[in-house]
């Protein structure tokens, strides 16, 4: 299949940005103490159960797309660190629901400060698009992610 020198400058791009992003240097996040270091996994899951308190594990999991091991593993270690919590689900005696500590908290909320200073550039551009832009922009995104999805 023969493509246009655009549509292969928008692949190369896409891969070349797929690289940086599995290849990536920052691994760990450190906010200014011990007991504020994290990898990306464990911030990743304190910014998710801080979006929405009292989810499952499993729903971490799916969203993840990792194993409820992972998780559970992550999860094992922060609790141990105080910064999530699980607590029986009332409706589901089998099902814990995951909530932030107050030291849960302060992670989620250096998480949220270390994004606004370091992605200020790309939120700002994308309030810039119009929605046109931004559907496109989507639509690609999903198709990427799908691809990913039955590529490995």
């Amino acid at each position: 299949m023969k493509l246009t020198s655009i549509q292969n400058e928008v692949i190369d791009s896409f891969i070349k940005l797929t690289e940086k992003i599995s290849n990536g240097k920052t691994n760990i996040l450190d906010f200014g103490s011990n007991d504020m270091v994290f990898y990306r996994g464990e911030i990743h899951i304190i910014k998710m159960i801080g979006d929405y308190p009292g989810i499952y594990s499993s729903e971490i999991a799916r969203n993840f797309g990792i194993t409820r091991a992972v998780v559970h593993k992550t999860l094992l270690k922060l609790e141990k660190r105080n910064l999530v919590e699980k607590k029986q689900d009332s409706e589901d005696k089998k099902r814990q629901k995951l909530f932030l500590t107050q030291k849960g908290k302060l992670a989620y909320k250096y998480h949220e400060e270390y994004h606004d200073e370091h992605d200020k550039a790309l939120f700002d551009f994308i309030k810039n698009l119009s929605e046109e832009e931004l559907n496109t922009i989507l639509r690609f995104l999903n198709y990427a992610d799908q691809l990913v999805q039955n590529h490995f």
